[in-house]
């Protein structure tokens, strides 16, 4: 009786021993999976993305092929006009739209190609007087863009402009000063105009003719050539 007793407490303990060894493998939810520790989460958890570079660091990037070169004050700028301006056709202020006719060259590289535009105003149109005043017009540049780059660059520049020749002479023979004698030539051609009119008014008709007819105008045509001067130094950015 004694033996058997043994025998069924140690079938007992075999029994608990083995249910307390499949509870230990299995999941809380009887699945038999692994709970998921802190082990676990270390290794599917994704790494931090890098932080976004900065704008200082784009910057530097985006110039990285590019450096400044100064074109110094002094430097001569050849330009063909592709706005044809005039004493008697323009208005101060009117726009007036350039290239340039060659590169500038500085230390051996071109800083600024063939065709680069320019951009600036009429400064001054003046027609011609009918007794006296000469006709004038003048203009200033001060936009440049570089052929194929869309930056401007402010520039300053010496203005430009031309003066119609002086028809004094011309008025004289005109009034009829052959006739009148050479000190009415010489008042004219010295500044006297209207006192040599009053003298030679019956000496012909011409003297109406120049009263009431304007000098010469001055006109400079679009493809017409001029030279800018620098006036203050001019940075540009060029292909390193």
């Amino acid at each position: 009786m004694r033996l058997l007793t043994t025998g069924v407490l140690a079938i007992g303990l075999v029994i608990g021993g083995c249910n307390r060894g499949d509870t230990a493998t299995k999941s809380p939810d009887g699945t038999g999976a692994t709970p998921t520790g802190t082990a676990g989460a270390a290794d599917t958890a994704k790494a931090p993305e890098a932080a976004p570079a900065s704008a200082q660091d784009a910057k530097s990037r985006a110039s990285a092929g590019w450096r400044e070169v100064t074109i110094p004050a002094g430097t001569t700028l050849p330009i063909v006009l592709d706005t044809g301006v005039g004493s008697d056709i323009s208005r101060i202020e009117s726009p007036v739209n350039a290239h340039l006719a060659r590169a500038i060259i500085v230390s051996g590289q071109t800083v600024l190609a063939d065709g680069s535009s320019l951009s600036g105003v009429v400064t001054d149109a003046k027609r011609s007087g009918k007794v006296k005043g000469l006709a004038h017009v003048a203009l200033r540049f001060d936009t440049l863009t570089p052929r194929g780059d869309d930056e401007r660059y402010r520039i300053h520049t010496a203005a430009v402009g031309r003066t119609a020749p002086a028809t004094k002479k011309k008025d004289a023979l005109e009034i009829g000063a052959p006739a009148a004698g050479g000190a009415i030539v010489g008042a004219i051609v010295g500044g006297k105009k209207g006192a040599a009119i009053g003298a030679a008014a019956g000496g012909g008709g011409g003297t109406a003719v120049v009263l009431s007819t304007r000098g010469k105008e001055v006109r400079l045509a679009r493809g017409s050539r001029l030279t800018l001067r620098l006036t203050q130094p001019l940075t540009v950015k060029v292909r390193a």
